[in-house]
């Protein structure tokens, strides 16, 4: 045979591989509303750049008449191709083959597209579209599913991975996700869980739908498991392509810088923040009004709102932002809140992220079901997250610092490279009124007007103890500043810093409370 006439033959097998299930499963998953496996790809990638490996790619089960099935690629499609004219691994599994089912070259695939990423330094993003582990293949599956955690582990810290929920990813496969960096969700399609309705019910005689077991809007509002959420696959491709702006492309570098802009004039920092340390407000717009063109790239905006983390720019620089939330639960840490902080904190830490702390709360959430829950287990999270973390770390207090939460929120006694306070700044062991009652409630309690002599003892307090300059007297405070020095004072600190150098302790690793 000629080389022409293999040529041909060449093609033939690629156009055939490259069908996937074939025309009525393609049209199926179609009709679901979802892009194929390939068509995910290209629509992900900087165009014309995917290069597609292992296309010929076959299983070699024999059991339950598989010897018969030819399976194309086995299911998934790996490759390489650009985002920004930067390189990426990619793969996408191809629920039209098998339902995208994970076979031990199925998964073999993936690991070495896994193993390239890693050897080459360059983001890897998985698409996940499984009806999970292929039974006819018995312990092999699982077998897959555990070299790909395995690898998972090895890569984190050291490149970038996005795990996106197009379809169903249930059993096993959930924890590769849950092992990745950042998850993107999309409504209606995305589903997540460990045990489906069925079992659920045959087991518990419960009835529950999909969508409320493991759907989209559940893992980023209830779970956490889930970072990004879009309404469509296209929004979220958009998204993805987003967060790659403001990441570095593995843990040797900075993510690329753009060019310095003003924020825009409408996020006036001096007028947000009100003078009434009990009345709300949106702490999203004094990032915006510190950040360059006030764009901001918030994580996890769905839960735990009580505290805002997220990418934005300084003159050009990607910073990182971790910030309590007056306007939802007055900002107070608590068990999901610390936990959604603790592990941004550490991501930043790996990946060269200069971390930049807003600071307004009344402290640790009080009560019975946060106790039970493992407050202190989950709180302390967020100490030791601060405490290791070797990036520059700028704090500014813009107005309450009280108790366990002043030192949780990047204190200088954790660390902290700058600290900032704005001149209305209450720091103190807890707040005026609670200071009070403890302290003066004998005096309160035989005053002729008790209410009166409450807030004369509040008064004194605030006066003598909660305000930034005792803090300040310390050395804890670098400098009490206006609002509108803000951006000034945190340019100079990020410039200052850049080259920071942290002496390690010789170990082989922490033991963070997990």
């Amino acid at each position: 045979m000629s080389l022409k006439e293999k040529t041909l033959d060449l093609l033939k097998m690629r156009e055939k591989a490259q069908g996937g299930g074939g025309e009525k499963a393609v049209k199926k998953q179609q009709s679901l509303g979802k892009l194929t496996a390939r068509e995910r790809i290209l629509a992900l990638l900087d165009k014309d750049t995917f290069q597609e490996y292992d296309l010929f790619i076959r299983h070699d089960t024999k059991d339950f008449n598989m010897e018969k099935k030819e399976l194309a690629g086995d299911g998934v499609l790996t490759g390489t191709g650009k985002i920004m004219g930067k390189p990426i691994c990619i793969f996408a599994q191809d629920f039209t083959v098998a339902g995208g089912s994970l076979g031990i070259m199925h998964a073999r695939k993936i690991t070495k597209i896994m193993d390239h990423a890693i050897k080459m330094r360059v983001p890897l993003i998985g698409i996940n579209d499984s009806g999970g582990a292929r039974v006819q293949e018995g312990v092999n599956s699982l077998a897959g599913y555990g070299e790909i955690f395995y690898r998972n582990t090895k890569a984190s810290g050291v490149i970038p991975q996005i795990s996106v929920i197009l379809g169903p990813c249930a059993g096993g496969a959930v924890y590769s996700p849950a092992l990745t960096d950042f998850v993107f969700v999309v409504e209606d399609i995305s589903k997540m869980f460990i045990t489906g309705p069925q079992i659920i019910k045959s087991v518990l005689g419960e009835d529950i739908s999909m969508e409320e077991l493991g759907g989209a809007k559940t893992h980023t509002q209830l779970t956490g498991n889930a970072h990004f959420f879009a309404e469509s696959e296209l929004e979220c491709f958009e998204q993805i392509k987003e967060l790659i702006t403001y990441i570095p492309w593995n843990n040797t570098k900075k993510a690329l810088p753009f060019k310095a802009r003003s924020p825009k004039a409408k996020y006036d920092i001096g007028n947000i923040v009100p003078d009434d340390a009990k009345e709300p407000y949106d702490v999203r717009d004094v990032i915006k009004a510190i950040s360059d063109e006030s764009k901001f790239f918030e994580v996890q905006s769905d839960w735990a709102k009580n505290i805002v983390i997220g990418f934005a720019r300084i003159e050009g620089e990607t910073v990182a932002y971790v910030a309590n939330q007056p306007d939802y639960m007055a900002g107070v840490l608590d068990v999901n809140s610390s936990d959604k902080a603790a592990r941004f904190i550490r991501y930043c830490d790996a990946f060269n992220i200069p971390i930049i702390t807003l600071v307004d709360l009344p402290g640790y959430l009080p009560g019975v079901d946060q106790e039970h829950a493992g407050v202190i287990r989950h709180g302390a999270k967020i100490l030791y997250a601060y405490s290791e973390a070797t990036v520059p770390k700028l704090t500014l207090t813009l107005r309450k610092a009280y108790g366990g939460g002043y030192i949780a929120m990047n204190s200088r006694h954790l660390g902290a490279d700058f600290v900032f306070a704005w001149p209305d700044a209450e720091i103190a062991v807890m707040g005026p009124e609670g200071a009070a009652n403890l302290i003066f409630r004998r005096e309160i309690a035989e005053a002729n007007d008790p209410e009166k002599m409450r807030q004369q003892k509040m008064d004194e307090y605030k006066e003598k103890f909660a305000n930034p300059y005792i803090a300040a007297g310390k050395g804890y405070i670098d400098a009490v500043i206006e609002p509108r020095e803000t951006r000034k004072f945190l340019i100079h600190a990020l410039e200052v810093s850049k080259d920071k150098c942290s002496p390690k302790v010789d170990r082989k690793h922490g033991i963070p409370p997990f």
